[in-house]
């Protein structure tokens, strides 16, 4: 049985998705995505998502050329043909051989859904994603039923924590802070952080708490 990782990320697209950026025009959030080939198969995309229809009827005045395709109800499904490779965030997940089995819009945001092979291959996605967008953040992670491990999968996002508390979380953690016994209390650690002992208490608390929320959330 499969030990993969299935991953929902919230990117902010910062106008390169025409998807999200129809959708935000059109003000209404997406119901789903899905791409084919497009005629020419080495350098076009062509992509289907469904709106909620306009109050106006009108269709969405995105940057990419948009066409209406199909009516369901109240929901249209609108076309458009883009390049291949002008570097949007689903092509720099299937850049890692992932491809991206759900895709939606919401709020100015793009949804992905994908399979990780492991850890380190999701950590490259990610890595990646945040090299190129001004946001993302990780929704939900799911370990596969198949995987032999008894453990539950937590993926700590670091960048919860500003500097100030990533300095003094690794400071306490190499002098020792937190073992048992302690091999350096709170007022050496703040004193070789050059900061009050309330300073030092404050950052740790904050920093704790941060990652406890990431560790214990549903």
């Amino acid at each position: 049985m499969g030990s993969g990782i299935r991953a929902e990320l919230k990117v902010d697209a910062d106008g390169s998705c025409p998807v999200t950026n129809a959708a935000t025009e059109a003000g209404v959030p997406t119901f789903s995505v899905s791409k084919g080939v497009g005629p020419e198969a080495s350098s076009r995309v062509t992509e289907e998502f469904m709106l909620e229809d306009a109050d106006d009827g009108t269709t969405p005045d995105a940057e990419t050329p948009v066409e209406s395709v199909f009516t369901y109800g109240s929901k249209t499904v609108y076309r458009f043909s883009r390049s291949r490779g002008r570097g949007c965030p689903c092509e720099h997940v299937e850049a890692f051989d992932c491809p991206v089995v759900d895709v939606h819009t919401r709020d100015g945001w793009l949804y992905l859904v994908f399979h990780a092979a492991d850890m380190s291959e999701l950590r490259g996605v990610i890595t990646t994603l945040r090299e190129e967008y001004p946001a993302v953040d990780i929704r939900r992670l799911l370990r596969s039923r198949g995987d032999p491990s008894d453990h539950d999968l937590v993926f700590v996002d670091r960048g919860r924590l500003t500097d100030r508390q990533r300095e003094v979380l690794e400071r306490a953690h190499e002098m020792g802070y937190f073992e048992r016994p302690k091999g350096a209390n709170a007022g050496e650690v703040a004193a070789a952080l050059d900061i009050s002992r309330s300073t030092f208490s404050e950052h740790l608390g904050a920093a704790q708490s941060k990652l406890l929320d990431a560790i214990l959330e549903t």
